[in-house]
């Protein structure tokens, strides 16, 4: 902790926000006087505070009756200045363990942790680049654009001055943030980040959206990360590319001659039969699925092909070395850490059991037949039978996460929508 110590004296730092991402990807966590920090780094917080709805609660039927304790511990790795005015304060991401010193198996930076130690214990490390896309509206949540001037390099301008803060905020976190551009939707943008870590990529994702909408409110804005948050508009996608490399730093998914390693057409495989059964980890709320519809740059299946956007997998033109898969399943209101590592489950599971892919499409995948989940509800049902996947997830975690999205479908189920009074309320 020496380190530590040292970095918070350069930087004047005065308080420490302890952060954990819970099962929804929602920041949780403490703010510390840097001078009642604990020397060996170890806090103590609620283990219920990782389980908790959208609707704002916590599920304490999810967690044992004594309603114990988690450790948390640091990872100096993601020690930053928090951007904002006012106090200096570092913020500083924690993972949670149990009293037995094993990480918990239901905090999400641990579920990819597992899924990283498989891969490791292969002689793989995995690289992935997720694509933020996001609506910016006005502070009431209404589009400021009438119309959207789709890939329009001119009219992010309007919005300079918040642009030019968030590329400064993102360098002061380390958040590696690479080309941004406006999206089709009105007042849609993408801002992808440069590949890396697939631990790292996941708090980059993290962090950013949270300083994405911190930044929006000082700038009388709204950062809207809804998979669908308006009909006749586009949704809002998380896509994640990812690629692995071998023990001498190699693609792993290319031969020596630049070819195919027949391992990438095995991961392709595992992700064509087993992102299906994960589809809750993409779309984990009932919004999502309003999204996944033909003709709208969002998939219907798990089909595959090269520089071919209908597709569910799409595999870009690139350089035998930048070989890699896009998966464009996950909504950006996904966990990018369960995200991550439910994708990078599934082509494991592929390379394990020599999944063979289909062959690739060149033409529409929307002439084919939508083989995912189109409910929150089905997915909960496919996700019920993954056994393979909760042995990588996690059991626990598995059993944990699918409870949480059973009590918030039946929450949503108990609510009347503005469709159903419009149309039935008068008529019916």
């Amino acid at each position: 902790m020496t380190t530590l110590l040292h970095w918070l004296r350069e930087h004047a730092i005065t308080h420490i926000e302890c952060l954990i991402p819970d099962l929804n990807a929602q920041a949780r966590g403490k703010l510390v006087p840097v001078t009642h920090y604990p020397a060996e780094g170890e806090l103590r917080f609620p283990q219920v505070s990782l389980i908790q709805s959208w609707m704002g609660d916590p599920q304490q039927q999810l967690v044992p009756d004594n309603d114990p304790d988690l450790r948390l511990l640091p990872d100096l790795a993601t020690l930053s200045v928090k951007p904002g005015p006012g106090r200096r304060i570092a913020q500083l991401i924690h993972d949670c363990y149990s009293d037995s010193g094993q990480l918990l198996e239901t905090a999400p930076r641990s579920v990819l942790k597992r899924v990283l130690a498989r891969f490791d214990a292969l002689g793989f490390t995995p690289v992935v680049a997720p694509e933020i896309e996001f609506y910016l509206l006005d502070a009431q949540g209404q589009q400021r654009e009438a119309i959207g001037p789709a890939y329009a390099v001119d009219h992010s301008a309007r919005h300079e001055p918040f642009f030019a803060e968030l590329e400064q905020a993102c360098h002061l976190q380390g958040i590696a943030t690479d080309t941004l551009l406006h999206e089709v939707g009105n007042g849609q943008y993408e801002l992808n980040l440069q590949h890396g870590p697939a631990l790292a990529l996941a708090d980059q994702v993290f962090l950013l959206k949270r300083t994405l909408r911190q930044l929006a409110s000082r700038h009388g804005l709204q950062a809207c990360f809804m998979a669908k948050p308006f009909p006749g508009q586009p949704g809002s996608a998380m896509h994640i590319h990812q690629s692995l490399l071998d023990s001498p730093g190699n693609n792993a998914f290319s031969q020596a001659d630049g070819s195919e390693h027949p391992r990438f057409h095995h991961y392709i495989g595992g992700l064509q039969r087993y992102l299906p059964q994960a589809m809750l980890l993409f779309a984990a709320n009932p919004n999502a699925y309003r999204r996944l519809c033909a003709h709208s740059a969002a998939p219907i299946n798990v089909e595959w092909g090269y520089d071919n956007r209908s597709c569910g997998l799409r595999v870009p033109v690139c350089h035998p070395q930048a070989r890699r898969v896009e998966n464009r399943l996950p909504g950006i209101d996904a966990n990018p850490y369960l995200a991550l590592a439910a994708t990078l489950a599934c082509g494991l599971l592929g390379m394990e059991q020599g999944c063979k892919a289909s062959p690739p499409r060149s033409d529409s995948a929307y002439q084919q037949a939508a083989t995912l989940p189109d409910s929150q509800q089905t997915a909960m049902q496919a996700f019920a039978q993954a056994h393979a996947l909760h042995d990588v997830l996690g059991p626990d975690f598995a059993r944990t996460f699918l409870a949480l999205k059973q009590v918030e479908q039946q929450h949503f189920q108990q609510q009347v929508t503005a469709w159903e009074w419009q149309y039935l309320a008068h008529q019916a």
